[in-house]
């Protein structure tokens, strides 16, 4: 059987990963006409999609069904599928050990699971984030126990993802696309692929530059929010409304790229990625001291912001006799996604201190912390009344704000959400010079 075809009509895809970047993805395919494969060793995320529930709020219901209906996706909890397909897209995540080091264990659960049943002609994308010489040094290795030659009888490429989650302004195929090939048939290979799926494809010469590509992207942004909150920081020192600043610095039409305090950066990309490259930096005899400081920063944040809390509580009252209202608990606006999120880090700082501490968020309905068991509290004017203080951390577009300012005594926001907003309760900003 030939496998050499990327045209939908002939290409049967597999996608590895079924979660922030691999649903998106698979449904995309499915767009194009693709035959697709999904694949997810988690069985819960698998019962779900089967009962057409979606658990990531970029995608709906009825896209799930639509797909599942059409018979163009079909899903999976193992890999025995792995023989009859053309195209393997690998999107599993990559987190960091306890150490702060790349956790690939599952890129290469996933190349164990795949060499054995590797055939001619078949191409394996990895789009996992990841440091420069995990394609070649990691996962080639692993995939050449197959007996076949790389580059020849199998293709392996890798493109990093950029799925924005909570982002309607742009469709994923609108986000130009990073090709790499370990040899130049298969970076040929994916290019033609991806072609027929994205808008725009921006080819590297080796499989490590689209690798360092993605961690730079991230790495950028981690700086640069880390810099952003340690001058929020500074502005409540010196009284000076940092919100402004960065409005005034914007019109300049040259140079400068606007970012905006928070409680810090969550995610499983942008505190993570950057870390990679420390990592293989150091490997390397090599001290990143922008992203050592960043990472500092990031940390300090949420333990500057928890400090503000008590101390404005405390004006009235102690510490553990406050009731707390934390607005948004996820990481992101419009995201349903509390990995390594500093709400969830403010909240267990300030149950640590005592705090009577509740939430709310509509896209969290449920959450654990500290081996507790927490719902998300309705916005009820009589909840935001009953509050000592109101503190927002994350801007959802649905976080009724006016209600906040109205019926809460004090709000601390994070997020200038209450900007050029007047009401009933204090209202004090992070970097705005007024605490």
């Amino acid at each position: 059987m030939n496998h050499y075809h990327t045209e939908p009509k002939k290409t049967k895809i597999g996608v590895i990963g079924l979660g922030y970047v691999g649903l998106p993805l698979a449904l995309l395919f499915v767009q194009k006409g693709y035959q697709v494969t999904g694949i997810d060793i988690n069985k819960d995320k698998i019962d779900h999609l089967q009962k057409f529930a979606s658990y990531i709020p970029d995608i709906k219901n009825t896209d799930i069904k639509a797909a599942l209906s059409s018979g163009q996706l079909t899903l999976a909890t193992n890999y025995t599928s792995i023989e009859s397909l053309n195209i393997i897209v690998i999107c599993v995540p990559t987190p960091l050990t306890i150490n702060q080091n790349p956790e690939l264990r599952y890129i290469k659960e996933v190349s164990k699971a795949l060499y054995p049943r590797l055939q001619k002609g078949q191409l394996v994308i990895l789009e996992s984030s990841t440091y420069p010489g995990t394609t070649r040094d990691v996962i080639q290795p692993i995939l050449a126990k197959s007996q076949l030659q790389i580059g020849k009888e199998v293709h392996l490429a890798y493109s990093p993802e950029r799925i924005d989650p909570g982002n309607q302004s742009l469709k994923v195929e609108e986000i130009p696309k990073i090709v790499s090939g370990l040899t130049t048939a298969c970076l040929s290979y994916a290019t033609d692929f991806y072609r027929r799926i994205f808008n725009k494809i921006i080819p590297s010469t080796s499989v490590e530059v689209a690798e360092l590509s993605k961690l730079l992207e991230n790495s950028y942004r981690f700086i640069n929010i880390s810099f952003i909150n340690e001058m929020a920081m500074l502005c409540d020192k010196l009284n000076i409304n940092l919100w402004e600043a960065i409005s005034a610095a914007s019109s300049k039409p040259y140079g400068f790229q606007p970012f905006y305090p928070g409680p810090g950066i969550g995610g499983h990309c942008i505190p993570i990625d950057p870390l990679y490259l420390y990592w293989v930096g150091q490997k390397h005899g090599f001290h990143n001291q922008f992203l050592s400081l960043a990472e500092k920063t990031n940390n300090d944040i949420a333990s500057y912001i928890t400090a503000q809390v008590t101390t404005l509580v405390e004006k009235n009252q102690t510490i553990t006799n406050a009731k707390i209202l934390l607005c948004g608990i996820t990481y992101k606006k419009d995201s349903n996604d509390v990995r390594s999120s500093p709400p969830v880090r403010i909240m267990q700082h300030l149950l640590q201190l005592g705090a009577d501490v509740m939430y709310h968020d509509p896209h969290v309905p449920v959450i654990e912390i500290n081996q507790n068991v927490f719902h998300s509290l309705s916005l009820s004017s009589k909840n935001v009344k009953e509050m000592d203080i109101v503190v927002i951390l994350t801007d959802h577009s649905d976080l009724q704000v006016e209600k906040i300012i109205n019926h809460s005594k004090l709000v601390y926001d994070t997020k200038n959400l209450t900007k050029g907003l007047k009401g009933n309760a204090q209202i004090i900003v992070l970097g705005g010079g007024d605490s």
